[in-house]
């Protein structure tokens, strides 16, 4: 009776929920005359940066392989509306979705785990609900109320919360049957109180059977002692059960498996089954972490919390255990120079080194990424640090393929543009994304048009070569949420280019973009007459998309960022095809698609 009264309610379509990200209460009620959503609700306590995100993303995983359909929610208590001002260097990577939402590093972990589309709502920061409830209150929608965190913030989260939910992101009719929402931050810190108590409102209001708790913490090993502390995490626990929220489950996260001592002392001080104490021990890759969770029964236990034992099936991960274990297996890798901006955080470029990983798996090899700092491979870093500049070439010239990724602003340009010039000049696999590709525009103006102060209106205004122009549309006054965004449309203009036959011959591809300077059009016909060929123009013509290099083995620039569609299993054409000409097999792998072999 459960599955059909799910299958009863489909009402919630995508484009109703990008129009309207917050149901009515009205509405609301009808829904849960329908069918109650369960939620999962992950936090974490001890330090930040435990990994709540793969955590959560992997509860998802084993809930999906017992035949669960599977949404979620990343909360961010920071006041910043979204992601996009953030810089790379504060905060990682800025993810980009198909509805253009800039939003936290970790809903791409949720998209490549459970293999979803989500939206800019299922991104809920403290800006965004207190953006709502301002504009509210200027329309007078309190009626004359005094407006205050409780109840009118609270609620916002909870609305927010249950609304968004019910947003299908697998293509599917109808909501999903679990949410599972990870709450940033580390409980106890001040940003994140209303939405604690919002959350223990929500577990209240929705009632025991459809509210599971799992608490992420860190159990470490002081060096002298050599033991297992329990202590940090009770303390955590404590606090939370003093919010109002009582865990169903303890993450515990360790570098090796927890003893069975510890989890009798987690069990008596935290009040938590010793059968509901979960051990995320480091592992040779996050792929393993959904078989942790199976193998420690996991999914039974939290079935059996929502209630969800007679509708589920049995737990399949078998996709998901080749994966991790042909991983493990590889033993040949592959060496790519990654030049850019941001080396010194690697998570700044997350959703790039996975598409790197998808791409080498699907090759049988292990991606060896050198990170090179674009600024060492300078001609002023040979005076000021000549050891980081030698190493930063001795690397670039070992490596079997380039890499320039996206950024901002004029810091290691010059850098990347020698980079670019290596690559052409010596015929080493190349792929510039975004600002990769607008500076390998710019060396090819230089270098081969001999136009000497070829540049970008972002880092030279002045210049009168203006190979790169601030897009026609941009805001020069704000900063958030106005750049070119989201999933746009690229024309192939021939089929005979590498670029569409690694797109499976398609005539068009959708990519997910984020940027606010594109190539003039105006110096597109000079650099095609020189051999620099834009295969990939956006519907309008004026906006070009990919361009190759005539007579290189693979040279290519993308305007679009393809590493946010990459999947495990389905990895990004441009990355694939990097990795297939640095290892040789790229005219293999192209005359096997045509023979649909592939």
């Amino acid at each position: 009776m459960w599955i059909l009264r799910r299958y009863a309610f489909c009402t919630f379509t995508r484009a109703a929920a990008q129009q309207i990200p917050v149901l009515s209460r009205v509405s609301r009620e009808k829904y849960k005359e329908k069918r109650r959503m369960k939620y999962v609700l992950v936090t974490g306590g001890v330090v930040s940066g435990l990994g709540k995100g793969v955590t959560a993303s992997s509860i998802g995983v084993v809930l999906k392989a017992c035949g669960l359909r599977v949404t979620s929610i990343k909360i961010d208590p920071y006041l910043n509306t979204d992601a996009g001002t953030m810089s790379p260097f504060e905060h990682g990577e800025v993810f980009v979705l198909d509805d253009g939402g800039e939003v936290d590093l970790d809903l791409g972990n949720y998209e490549r785990f459970l293999d979803v589309t989500l939206t800019k709502d299922n991104n809920i920061t403290t800006g965004k609900i207190y953006q709502s409830v301002l504009e509210k209150e200027r329309k007078g929608d309190y009626l004359g109320k005094t407006v205050q965190v409780v109840p009118h913030i609270t609620d916002a989260i909870k609305d927010w919360i249950e609304s968004v939910s019910l947003i299908p992101v697998d293509g599917k009719e109808g909501p999903a049957d679990v949410c599972v929402i990870e709450l940033g931050g580390t409980v106890g810190d001040i940003e994140s109180m209303p939405f604690i108590e919002a959350l223990r409102q929500l577990y209240f209001s929705v009632g025991q059977d459809n509210f599971c708790l799992i608490h992420v913490s860190l159990i470490p090993v002081l060096g002298v002692v050599g033991e297992q502390k329990t202590k940090p995490t009770q303390h955590s626990v404590r606090e939370l059960r003093a919010l109002g929220l009582i865990p169903h489950f303890l993450a515990c996260r360790s570098a090796q498996p927890l003893v069975e001592n510890a989890k009798q002392k987690l069990s008596q001080f935290c009040h938590v089954p010793v059968a509901n104490i979960l051990n995320i021990h480091d592992v040779p890759n996050i792929w393993h972490v959904p078989l942790l969770l199976r193998n420690q029964s996991a999914h039974d236990a939290i079935l059996k919390q929502l209630d969800l034992l007679s509708v589920a099936r049995h737990v399949d991960l078998q996709e998901w255990t080749r994966r991790a274990e042909t991983s493990d297996n590889i033993t040949k890798s592959v060496r790519i120079a990654m030049v850019g901006k941001y080396v010194g955080l690697t998570d700044s470029y997350l959703s790039v080194v996975k598409a790197l990983m998808h791409a080498c798996i699907a090759c049988s090899l292990k991606p060896s990424i050198d990170w090179i700092a674009a600024s060492d491979l300078e001609d002023d870093s040979a005076k000021l640090t000549p050891e980081a500049h030698a190493a930063a070439w001795k690397n670039l010239r070992g490596a079997a393929c380039v890499l320039v990724p996206g950024g901002f602003g004029d810091r290691g340009v010059k850098g990347m543009i020698l980079a670019a010039r290596y690559a052409r000049e010596n015929s080493v696999p190349f792929l510039g994304i975004c600002l990769g590709m607008q500076i390998s525009v710019i060396e090819f103006a230089r270098s081969v048009l001999h136009l000497d102060k070829a540049n970008s209106e972002e880092f030279d205004p002045q210049t009168p070569d203006r190979v790169v122009i601030f897009m026609p549309e941009g805001s020069k006054t704000h900063m958030g949420s106005t750049m070119r965004l989201g999933s746009r449309r690229t024309l192939f203009q021939t089929p005979d280019c590498i670029a569409a036959k690694l797109y499976n011959n398609s005539e068009y591809v959708d990519e997910r973009h984020r940027h606010r300077y594109e190539v003039n059009p105006d110096i597109v016909g000079s650099l095609e007459e020189a051999g620099l060929k834009f295969v990939g123009r956006d519907e309008s013509g004026k906006r070009m998309e990919i361009l190759e290099l005539q007579d290189h083995p693979f040279y290519i620039g993308v305007q679009f960022h393809p590493e946010f569609k990459s999947r495990p299993g389905r990895p990004s054409a441009p990355f694939l095809g990097l990795v297939l000409a640095a290892t040789g097999q790229l005219e293999a792998f192209v005359k096997r698609q045509q023979n649909g072999n592939v």
